[in-house]
């Protein structure tokens, strides 16, 4: 979503002590009322509720700038407003008010991805209730998030906003996070239903999926995710699937969602590009966002010329009641304006520390003592990335850069270095405000976040100074990305001419010198490594950190903090290994036809791990992939069943000589059929709490037969075959420490409707590949 900033106009100001939800106010009205107040609504009110309306309507009492939208209030009825706000990694609100002289700001959690890199549920659900709580103290009843659509490919604009590749991890964290928003009393939004996999041509794209690749890739994370938190809202994506709308889909909307799933919440447009409201509603849509008069008025002549039964109406309007029923504005909530943001930044601190991963460490390189002089080199170092642009922006008290976090760290930085980057970052912000069609800034980062890379090949001499000067050297490379764009292959996916300077001979005068080298990658996403991954000592993984960066950095810098992230993607060697790359819009392609107007999934299930793994074709870093300060066993592990579910347990032992925290991956291998399968599939993971030198923690992973089906097209059903299936017990996809073998004795069938099919022939992949 981009939305425009609803600009503040006027606010009511209640002034409290304390926060807690219900606080003694009387509810506007419960959900027993809600016959009745439909009884008495006209067709001109109904319309209004499944309408979003702006700020500046005289009905709405509460407004909080900047957030998305509110719903239309009928007072009539007693029946309130209430707001929706963007949230991928905090509250996106700018609440500045009359007469008050300061800003009161929210806090800036690490990427989406960066939390997912976490592997823990629990941190996960730990941010909804910091971003709940948030909420509650700017009286926002909605916030517009998790985003759990697939990773299929890595140049994707928005990827930063979403968990993984793999709908399972997807899935998993993204209730957990909605489980801890919820929590608090407020709304959840999943996000975007389905298939929202390019920025390019999204409003109008059709994507064309095969049956099975919907239900096991891309509709899978949000099964999952529905079944595990039942979240408030699910918002639908711009694009089209197999030629119609998702938004106006009832095969999608009403057959899966509501029909096969029982989900019994609302379902919200994505914001603006209007759709005709009659097929939205009649589609399964209930809410309009942000709203315009032409769909209050649509709304109106469908319902009176046949197009919109009453039935269809009143189905809505019920799920737009309900939902303000349970939301704080219903309930007199009296807010105060004064979250714990010290709290909730030690939280970020926290969540960045853990999500990131640790590549590579030759001779245990990393941790590097503190009070150790660094040469200091990248521009990302002195101006570094939260988060990326878009609806994911939160407007945050501070960024901590990672030259900031170093020093607080204890580190000495080489002044020489410092004195450069910095004129360096303030001639290019300097040139951007001036003349923004002079600068590199639009080639690198396109959304005007990232600064270009100096070019040290003019001043080369330096990097040999700074050998002989500094104990070590610390390369940071950088990566922007964000909302209505994706990402490019030159100087973005790939290094520029300027980073392979940097990197290769920063790393070639220090390794002359006796000292070593380590590069931080503070970036959105995957980018290609291969050829210069060999020339560092240590490589850490940061990703958007968010407000914390720099000091979170420094914690795994210092070894005051133990990596212990896993990567949620898969690392390729080269962009065109990927199987979508060939169905993916490139940067410089005309603007309509193939990848535009239309995108083939011709890659089929077999996205991610799924088809690197299967193929045994060679990567970089497999999906859940990272290092440790430390080591850990893995024991011996057992399976029972129990209450209809398979139970795994296994223990866990720290055998190094720090503190940490190891991720068991359960990957289960299928008998191959008719219907070809991946070689293993993610179906369980469970992380330690943090485990001291030969402590250990038995893990429990649950998964049901149903977890092992595989979709069978031909019969429109799951089907799990009977057979010998493995269990594999990792520390990555192509890390396996223990394995136990599991018999079905019998086929399981699911039976499913048969809906969208393809309307084009796709010409999937198929294995053996050719």
């Amino acid at each position: 979503m981009h939305k425009a900033i609803i600009p503040l106009l006027y606010v009511l100001i209640f002034s409290v002590s304390n926060l807690f939800a219900g606080n003694g106010s009387k509810p506007h009205y419960n959900d027993k009322d809600i016959n009745h107040i439909v009884s008495q609504l006209t067709l001109e009110q109904k319309a209004r509720l499944l309408v979003g309306c702006p700020g500046s309507d005289k009905g709405v009492s509460h407004i909080v700038a900047g957030s998305a939208g509110y719903t239309f209030p009928i007072d009539s009825l007693d029946i309130p407003s209430i707001n929706l706000a963007d949230g991928p990694v905090g509250v996106r609100i700018t609440p500045v008010l009359p007469n008050k002289p300061y800003t009161s700001y929210c806090t800036c959690f690490p990427s989406t991805t960066a939390l997912a890199a976490t592997w823990n549920k629990d941190i996960a659900r730990l941010e909804g209730n910091a971003i709940g709580d948030e909420a509650l103290a700017y009286g926002v009843d909605i916030v517009l998030t998790p985003g759990i659509n697939i990773m299929r490919n890595p140049l994707c604009g928005r990827n930063f906003e979403y968990f993984s590749e793999d709908p399972y991890l997807s899935g998993i964290m993204g209730a957990a996070m909605i489980n801890g928003i919820q929590d608090k009393g407020i709304g959840a939004s999943l996000k975007h239903f389905i298939a929202n996999n390019q920025q390019t041509g999204k409003l109008y794209n059709d994507a064309r999926i095969s049956q099975r690749a919907i239900r096991e890739i891309y509709l899978k994370g949000f099964e999952i995710c529905i079944k595990n938190s039942d979240p408030w809202t699910v918002m639908g994506s711009y694009n089209k699937i197999g030629g119609q709308y998702t938004q106006a889909n009832p095969e999608l909307l009403r057959t899966i969602l509501r029909n096969e799933w029982n989900y019994n919440g609302l379902i919200v447009t994505d914001w603006y590009k209007k759709r005709d409201t009659a097929d939205q509603l009649n589609g399964g849509t209930d809410l309009m966002m942000p709203g315009e008069q032409s769909q209050v008025d649509e709304i109106i002549t469908g319902v009176k010329n046949g197009r919109i039964s009453e039935t269809t109406l009143n189905e809505s309007v019920k799920y737009v009641l309900k939902l303000i029923s349970k939301s704080i504005s219903n309930k007199g909530w009296e807010y105060n304006e004064a979250p714990d943001l010290a709290a909730n930044a030690a939280l970020a601190r926290r969540i960045a520390t853990e999500g990131m991963v640790l590549l590579k460490n030759d001779r245990s390189f990393l941790p590097i003592s503190q009070g150790a002089k660094i040469a200091l080199f990248g521009a990302t170092a002195y101006k570094s990335i939260a988060g990326g642009t878009g609806s994911s922006n939160v407007n945050k008290a501070h960024i901590t850069d990672i030259s900031t976090g170093l020093e607080k760290g204890g580190y000495t930085l080489s002044n020489r270095l410092k004195g450069l980057y910095t004129k360096f970052v303030e001639f290019q912000n300097d040139l951007l405000d001036k003349h923004p069609e002079s600068t590199d800034w639009e080639k690198l980062s396109y959304n005007r976040t990232v600064i270009a890379e100096m070019d040290l090949s003019k001043a080369e001499s330096i990097i040999g100074q700074e050998a002989k000067n500094s104990d070590i050297a610390l390369i940071v490379i950088g990566r922007g990305s964000g909302e209505e764009s994706d990402r490019r292959l030159e100087g973005d996916f790939y290094l520029t001419p300027e980073e392979k300077f940097m990197i290769e001979n920063v790393s070639s005068q220090f390794h002359a010198a006796g000292k070593k080298v380590a590069v931080v990658m503070n970036v959105c996403g995957v980018m290609e490594m291969n050829s210069w991954k060999d020339e560092p000592d240590a490589i850490l993984l940061a990703w958007f950190p968010g407000q914390e960066c720099g000091d979170a950095i420094a914690d795994v810098i210092s070894g005051k903090a133990n990596p212990s992230g896993k990567l949620p993607m898969t690392f390729p060697i080269d962009y065109f290994d990927i199987p979508s790359s060939r169905n993916f819009p490139m940067v410089g392609e005309t603007k309509s036809g193939k990848n535009f107007d239309y995108t083939n999934y011709e890659e089929d299930i077999w996205v991610g791990y799924r088809y690197f793994n299967t193929a045994n074709k060679a990567i970089v870093y497999p999906f859940g992939y990272g290092l440790s300060y430390t080591d850990f066993s893995f024991g011996k592990p057992k399976l029972e069943r129990k209450s209809g579910k398979w139970v795994a347990t296994i223990q866990i032992t720290n055998t190094g000589n720090v503190s940490g925290k190891e991720t068991v991956q359960l990957y289960i291998s299928a008998p191959q059929t008719s219907i070809q399968k991946p070689s293993a599939e993610l179906k369980a993971f469970g992380k330690t709490r943090e485990l001291k030198p030969g402590e250990s923690e038995t893990i429990k992973l649950e998964f049901t037969d149903y977890d092992l089906a595989s979709f069978d097209e031909a019969n429109s059903q799951w089907l799990t075959s009977k057979g010998e299936y493995t269990l594999s017990f990792g520390a990555s996809s192509k890390d396996f420490r223990a394995t136990l073998p599991l018999n079905i004795s019998k086929s399981r069938i699911w039976k499913v409707n048969n809906v969208l099919r393809p309307v084009e022939k796709i010409n999937v992949m198929k294995f053996p590949l050719k």
